[in-house]
Order: structure tokens, then sequence, then C-alpha cells
């Protein structure tokens, strides 16, 4: 059995600064992988290929390897969530401009966007 809980985390003063660059951190990491998917497969890149291309060159930016393989996997996941999105009809018929948009550029994570 699977137990999922929902935690706060309530830092203080010294703490807060720390998570909060390493959150921006995991977030433009996920944006420069987002990239590299985009340029190299589109909208289809798996988590096998991401891994190869992107593995070595999050590690050489200091990410342990647990957080390197969350990042490339939680990139793999929105690409998947779009294309599915996209099948689905939830941004408009083939030719709506909503749609040409998702399609066209890479997806971008906010900074502050939460990340496991």
């Amino acid at each position: 059995m699977k137990l999922v809980v929902q935690v706060k985390l309530t830092p203080d003063a010294v703490q807060a600064p720390a998570i909060e660059r390493t959150l921006h951190a995991a977030n433009e990491a996920a944006n420069r992988v987002s990239s590299v998917a985009f340029d190299r497969f589109g909208l289809k890149g798996s988590v096998r290929e991401l891994r190869k291309l992107c593995y070595g060159e999050l590690k050489a930016h200091g990410f342990g390897a647990q957080a390197a393989q969350h990042v490339i996997k939680r990139v793999a996941d929105a690409y998947t969530t779009l294309r599915a999105g996209i099948k689905a009809g939830n941004l408009g018929p083939e030719h709506s401009n909503r749609r040409r948009r998702a399609e066209s550029k890479p997806i971008v994570f906010r900074p502050d966007a939460a990340h496991t």
C-alpha cells in the first residue's frame, strides 16, 4: 500500500534562501532540458533519450544523481502530458492559435514552480 502525504515546509530564516535557490536551480535546469528535448525531438522526446543527452550536463552543473533524474523525468512527463492534451483536443483543433503556440515552443517551467 502506498501512502501519499502532503507536507508543508516551514524553514527558518537561514534555510529559506537555500531552499529557494535550490528550487530556482531545479526549474532553470528543467528549462534547459526542455529546450534540448524540443530542439532534438519536438514533442516526442522520451525519458531514455533525454537521459542520454542531459544527465552528464546536469551532473556537471552540480546536481546529484537523483535530482538530475527527477529533473529529466519531470520534463519528459510534461511533454507526455502536452501530447495527451493535444491528442484529446484540449488545445483546440489542428489549426487553432492556442494549439500552434503550444506546439511551436519548448515547455517553460516557472522559477517558483513546485518540484518533487
